[in-house]
């Protein structure tokens, strides 16, 4: 591979860049997650690790792009007294800046639940005592409407359909 890979960004999320100023803000207070169904991560989750996810793919209009993410993975343990504020985190991102020096990328917290998923912040909640991140879940979409012959506003189903056969895949 040669030359510069264009960039590509699907998600609309929070980037590292608000999400170290949400922190900023609110150093004094509690972390915490919520889930997209509502239940909310044990409030004695860890951060067990910082990075950042490149993401090279080649679409299926043949068309090469590339993702970067800046990925927090939490984890609960059996350390049921374990609190995390938002400053301690914070300080978790001072050490790792070297692995992050595009701050705009988007943010994604990895999560085991039934399964080990990524999932993009919808939003943050700010109260009285905490910072309470409710997060979102991702989508699949064909990034190549025009070449499989589908509209750009199709939504997934059709482009399930309809994608091989018409000059993608």
């Amino acid at each position: 591979m040669s030359g510069r890979i264009p960039a590509f960004q699907n998600v609309l999320s929070m980037t590292l860049r608000e999400f170290k100023t949400l922190l900023r803000h609110n150093d004094g207070k509690a972390f915490q997650l919520r889930l997209p169904g509502g239940d909310e991560v044990p409030a004695s989750f860890h951060i067990t690790e910082v990075g950042r996810v490149t993401k090279t793919f080649l679409d299926c209009g043949g068309e090469l792009r590339q993702t970067d993410t800046c990925q927090i993975q939490a984890w609960v343990g059996d350390d049921e007294d374990h609190r995390l504020a938002a400053s301690k985190l914070l300080s978790i991102f001072r050490k790792a800046a070297f692995l992050l020096p595009d701050e705009g990328v988007p943010l994604e917290i990895e999560y085991q639940d039934e399964v080990i998923s990524q999932y993009p912040i919808a939003n943050a909640e700010i109260t009285k005592d905490a910072v309470i991140l409710n997060l979102t879940t991702k989508q699949t979409d064909c990034l190549a409407k025009e070449a499989c012959g589908l509209p750009a506003d199709r939504g997934r189903a059709r482009a399930e359909l309809s994608c091989c056969g018409t000059g993608c895949c």
